[in-house]
């Protein structure tokens, strides 16, 4: 994973969108694609540009596949953006 891809990904709305949505937990991909009105096949470019970046994980159960968020790269971006908060972290 790397920022870029990162920051590829978080750029477009839809997939700010989806990660809203999974910040409530794991949802399959029918239940996702539900909550906009576009078609199936943009929703599955947007999972994978999120999945590309490391930014959501998917499993497997039964007929269905289930994302959610990987919260690791999130720390990862979060340590990054810190950096720039101002003198008190300066060292």
């Amino acid at each position: 994973m790397g920022f870029p891809e990162t920051f590829k990904a978080l750029s477009d709305p839809v997939r700010r969108e989806i990660l809203v949505m999974l910040r409530a937990g794991k949802l399959s991909a029918g239940e996702i694609a539900s909550a906009f009105d576009i078609s199936g096949a943009t929703i599955s470019y947007h999972l994978s540009q999120l999945k590309k970046a490391e930014l959501v994980t998917e499993s497997k159960y039964k007929n269905f596949i289930y994302y959610e968020l990987n919260a690791s790269v999130f720390e990862e971006i979060m340590l990054w953006v810190s950096q720039f908060g101002g003198k008190d972290n300066e060292k």
